[in-house]
């Protein structure tokens, strides 16, 4: 599978789900994750499976909950606007 080539299986897990870390600790311990996905080859990936699971936690695909929540957001946001734009077909 493409998660056999990610950078972080060979990191701590605690980097990338930091189990009770808040303020600038939770900060300091995502920026150094984010370096990891940095160069990650599966980046993309890992981000499009955070983002088709509804990941809530923890940093994926370099990517934090909350910018995550923002994608979800405006993916909803975009695909509610493009079914209202549709133009409705009429019968025969």
């Amino acid at each position: 599978m493409w998660w056999d080539a990610a950078e972080c299986l060979w990191e701590d897990p605690d980097l990338f789900f930091p189990d009770g870390a808040l303020g600038r600790t939770a900060r300091n311990l995502a920026a150094i994750a984010r370096t990891v996905c940095a160069r990650c080859p599966v980046r993309e990936e890992c981000l499009a499976m955070a983002l088709e699971l509804g990941a809530e936690f923890g940093v994926w695909g370099g990517t934090t909950p909350e910018e995550r929540r923002r994608m979800a957001r405006a993916t909803a946001g975009r695909r509610t606007r493009e079914l209202f734009e549709a133009p409705l077909s009429r019968p025969a």
